[in-house]
């Protein structure tokens, strides 16, 4: 029973140093590769004026991009906007071809969801990556204490 209780013991507490190692490591890489982009908050976010660098101030910033596409669009989400829209002449009227077809153009609107979901995608991932560190270094320090508890254990048998 001793040997088993300190073979635990050995491999809890190196299970624990590699998880709080990597969840460490973790942290360190989002951060430095947040960081390295030298994103501001605009004004009217949330935290104005703020560095991005953590999951809040991310939070932060990918809700006012939305916030900003959403106004800048009337409201509508990329799929509530058709693909192409009729271009206009100088005076705002749809323009037509000889046989009059509506002229259509790109959705330039529509295509700044594109943008901005891809954004907003690269900033919420940023907290995801934070959790995921967050959670490694907790099960890290659960492994490490298992192992000194099964340490602790087994000089008592």
């Amino acid at each position: 029973m001793k040997k088993l209780l300190i073979v635990s013991a050995v491999l809890a507490i190196i299970a624990g140093l590699i998880l709080v190692a990597g969840g460490v490591w973790g942290l360190s890489f989002t951060y430095t590769n947040i960081a390295r982009e030298n994103i501001t908050t605009p004004d009217d976010a949330t935290l104005p004026g703020v560095p991005v660098r953590g999951p809040l101030t991310l939070k932060t910033q990918a809700d006012i991009i939305r916030f900003h596409t959403l106004r800048t669009t009337g409201g509508k989400t990329y799929a509530q906007m058709p693909r192409q829209v009729p271009q206009l002449d100088v005076g705002g009227i749809p323009m037509v071809d000889a046989s009059g077809t509506p002229i259509l153009k790109a959705n330039t609107a529509r295509d700044m969801w594109i943008t901005a979901t891809t954004l907003t995608t690269a900033l919420n991932l940023g907290i995801i990556s934070y959790a995921f560190s967050a959670f490694t270094i907790l099960f890290g320090l659960i492994s490490l204490w298992t192992g000194v508890t099964f340490y602790a254990l087994s000089k008592k048998y």
